[in-house]
């Protein structure tokens, strides 16, 4: 590298580039944490977008305060209500009406046929303040409650005040977490006490202008930004980034190796490995964009968080980490730093060790090898069929149970199964006699009630016979629909948190129609291009689908018969595929650009067995960091998020360790140089 004048020197430039991140970035870390000021985490933002449940939760708002959610408090106890526990409930009532933040408590309280229970609804702004009212009426209805009396705040502000706390963790458990196990997993693999560091600092300045990109749009009400999509943008960032700057730094050691000039390093391992990285990255985004297509408003929300995130980690360490390294050169490898080797003895030859010794099994028989490893990913996948996203019910959304879970499950213990969630049809005022006499004639319905008018429309709330969260009640709302659809000029339409669970499980089931063919062309078109062959994308590609099904096996399993999970979320099949496929297949492209490369000077064989060995270790890293840091996500207690990290974590581990390590380099020896069609390589 040529010196020439100061400002044209490649130490100049790095150390700009390094203090333009430190200077410039760092601060953005500070939107992390006010990330929590956009988020909306109501119903609203889970809903399906044009299903009639939520056209209802639209109309619903014309027969009361828009702004008003209900909490219900519910005593109990197990031998009967005691004369002290009416009057506590009476005095509770009376001084719940003075709290901030409650709008009214419209009835006193209802006291069960079995005498052994009451509840009282309470009206509560919907609002930022939520979390805190719910908290403070807890805290008042448990204060001077007789010994024996167990009290719960339950019902949607119940449900979303313990949504809000669990999401709250985001901000510091999670991200201390992931971070913790990114540092212990890079320190054993460069066994070096600076890379880890530089590296995860990195991580952090993608987050904080992931966070700040996204705060911007959050705040201008262009997307939608739930706890949700927040934990997961977090686990993408740092897996993402650690995965970019293992292969950088791999092969930026590697280039030191053949000679002394760190600056002439960096630009050829920083030329070699911006494909492949760039690559990965439109791959992730792209799939990520897809979930633009769901009808699910969370699905939707997620793509463009998501994606920003991963934009975010390309930015940084195509920029900050391949300065900082140049700048730190050999010093960063500290204690083990790579030497030059001598001449003549070019460091393209391929390494020893275990990865070696594997590459030359797939080499010697890799017919054996890809058949056995097919047959077993194939009788995993046998299993996937059993794995049934029917959803969830409220009262089992959190891992280890919360207030609103255990006041939920209190209500049905005492009062009608449905009476906790009513059923709300919305219909033609002129017709709300017609509608209220079929609905209550509709198999399943306890009790059909006119609730309201406002203008031309009536309010009905159905009780159903059955729970509101059980797939008994969401045969009584098919079979409601149907019959009040039936109701001439009356325009009815059902909703209410039954028909939401209805609509979102349909939603799911077309979001997987839609979006998983949209995702398998994007990461097709991507890998040919990136390859410029047809043969080597297909065959990637499907054996990262086949690998998904064998996860999906693998979860069924897992979740039904080892953990005992109540039910899989409607949305987590379609997730798990978006993130295994765009994710997964990122470790088939680093290997299979290192082994276009070296089949260029080899040929395929020899090309591929070369870069199945000096790619091993590396990728192997790479996965094992980011099923690391998707399995921090099982440290936030709700059940979706548990599942999401039980599935990306280990299809990313069958990925890493099967099918990049085994099927695809075996296939390829197996299919020899028509794997680069139409490309013509030796």
């Amino acid at each position: 590298m040529p010196e020439g004048r100061w400002w044209r020197r490649p130490v100049t430039w790095a150390a700009v580039v390094v203090a333009v991140w430190l200077i410039a970035g760092a601060p953005l870390g500070r939107f992390q944490g006010e990330l929590s000021d956009v988020q909306v985490n109501d119903q609203a933002t889970f809903l399906p977008a044009t299903a009639e449940a939520t056209r209802v939760a639209e109309l619903a708002d014309r027969f009361g305060p828009q702004d008003v959610i209900p909490a219900v408090v519910v005593y109990e106890r197990a031998g009967g209500l005691t004369e002290p526990d009416r009057a506590q409930l009476e005095a509770a009532a009376r001084q719940i009406e003075g709290l901030a933040g409650v709008v009214a408590v419209p009835a006193p309280p209802v006291v069960s046929e079995d005498g052994a229970a009451a509840q009282l609804v309470v009206q509560v702004e919907e609002t930022d303040a939520t979390t805190q009212t719910v908290a403070a009426l807890r805290q008042l209805v448990r204060a001077g409650a007789p010994p024996g009396l167990d009290v719960h705040v339950t019902g949607p502000a119940g449900f979303a005040a313990d949504l809000s706390d669990a999401f709250g963790n985001i901000d510091g458990l999670l991200l201390v977490v992931t971070a913790a196990a990114v540092a212990v997993i890079l320190t054993v693999v460069y066994r070096s006490p600076l890379l880890p560091v530089v590296v995860l600092i990195g991580a952090g300045l993608a987050l904080g202008t992931a966070s700040a990109v996204v705060y911007a749009l959050a705040s201008a009400e262009l997307i939608v930004l739930n706890g949700q999509s927040q934990g997961i943008m977090l686990i993408l960032v740092f897996g993402a980034a650690t995965d970019y700057a293992l292969l950088l730094v791999a092969r930026f050691r590697e280039e030191l190796r053949r000679g002394p000039d760190r600056f002439a390093a960096m630009w050829v391992a920083w030329r070699r490995s911006v494909g492949p990285i760039l690559a990965s990255g439109l791959t992730v985004i792209l799939g990520l964009l897809c979930l633009l297509l769901s009808d699910l408003n969370s699905n939707r929300s997620l793509g463009p968080v998501a994606a920003a995130g991963i934009a975010a980690a390309l930015l940084v360490m195509l920029t900050y980490l391949p300065a900082m390294l140049s700048l730190l050169g050999r010093s960063g490898f500290w204690p083990f730093r790579p030497r030059p080797l001598p001449a003549g003895e070019g460091s393209a030859d391929p390494p020893g060790g275990w990865w070696q010794r594997l590459a030359g099994l797939v080499g010697r028989r890799a017919r054996t090898v890809w058949v056995v490893t097919l047959l077993a990913l194939a009788s995993l996948a046998a299993f996937a069929p059993q794995l049934s996203a029917d959803g969830v019910p409220d009262s089992e959304l959190f891992i280890g149970g919360a207030e609103s879970t255990s006041g939920q499950q209190a209500l049905a213990r005492h009062f009608p199964a449905g009476a906790t969630a009513p059923t709300q049809v919305v219909a033609d005022a002129d017709r709300v006699s017609e509608v209220v006499a079929v609905a209550r004639d509709v198999d399943g319905v306890a009790t059909a009630e006119p609730a309201g008018q406002a203008g031309d429309l009536a309010l009905v709330q159905v009780v159903l016979t059955a729970p509101a969260d059980s797939d008994a009640a969401l045969e009584t709302v098919r079979r409601l629909r149907s019959a009040v659809h039936r109701v001439p000029e009356a325009d009815a339409l059902v909703g209410g948190s039954t028909a939401v669970d209805l609509d979102t499980r349909e939603a799911a089931r077309r979001d997987l129609l839609v979006i998983v063919p949209a995702v398998l062309v994007v990461v097709l078109l991507v890998i040919a291009l990136l390859l410029r062959a047809l043969v080597a994308p297909v065959l990637i590609l499907g054996s990262v689908v086949l690998s998904f099904a064998a996860t999906l096996g693998l979860a069924a399993v897992a979740f039904h018969q080892l953990f005992g999970f109540p039910g899989v979320d409607p949305s987590l099949p379609l997730f798990g595929f978006v993130f295994l496929v765009a994710l997964g297949v990122d470790y088939s492209i680093f290997l299979m650009t290192r082994v276009r490369e070296e089949a260029g000077r080899r040929g395929t064989r020899a090309g591929v067995l070369t870069g199945l060995a000096v790619t091993g270790g590396v990728i192997t890293s790479a996965g094992v960091v980011l099923a690391t840091t998707f399995a921090a996500l099982a440290v936030l207690p709700l059940l979706f998020l548990v599942q999401i990290a039980f599935i990306v974590a280990v299809g990313v581990l069958v990925d890493t360790m099967v099918v990049r390590s085994l099927l695809v380099p075996a296939l390829c020896v197996e299919i020899g140089r028509r794997v680069w069609w139409p490309s013509r390589i030796h």
